[in-house]
């Protein structure tokens, strides 16, 4: 349902990463004073991440993983969906911790772990893919840079 939505509206994907990158810094720095709403921000964003990645689809398998290393680009819809799907999570988990560099690594290593899980459950009907890994994993640097803006841009303005 999400991923016709995307295709026939592909320009939604690249607005929202836009307004996330204008909007994040800014939104992270106001965050940096109000941790606690940061912590829960975090985890209301990682139930996204958690729906879309691990919620059982109705559909049969024909192949378990797909080895693919193709960049996302706007003109690949569902990859740059998962792309955007790992930015607002670690921005904020970035915020957050104020590790904005652990937490980049941790997004791409939650990324490899619901790869994992997808290859070992087939009962979910999801098949892993190592480009949406690469997509999570890029979309975990671009977080995890607008957590640094964001933490150095409060720092500024606490100076």
């Amino acid at each position: 349902m999400l991923s016709t939505l995307l295709v026939a509206h592909p320009w939604v994907t690249p607005l929202v990463l836009v307004v996330v990158v204008v909007v994040g810094p800014f939104a992270g720095a106001w965050l940096v004073r109000h941790r606690r709403l940061a912590v829960v921000l975090t985890l209301l964003a990682l139930v996204p991440v958690a729906i879309l990645t691990l919620l059982p689809v109705d559909r049969e398998l024909y192949a378990r993983c797909v080895a693919e290393w193709a960049l996302p680009t706007p003109a690949r819809v569902e990859s740059f969906a998962n792309l955007l799907l790992f930015v607002p999570p670690v921005l904020l988990a970035g915020v957050a911790t104020r590790r904005w560099l652990l937490v980049a690594a941790l997004g791409s290593a939650t990324s490899a772990a619901i790869e994992l899980v997808q290859a070992l459950v087939p009962a979910l009907g999801r098949s892993c893919d190592t480009g949406d890994w690469l997509a999570n994993s890029l979309g975990s640097v671009v977080g995890g840079v607008l957590a640094f803006l964001a933490l150095r841009l409060a720092r500024r303005r606490a100076a």
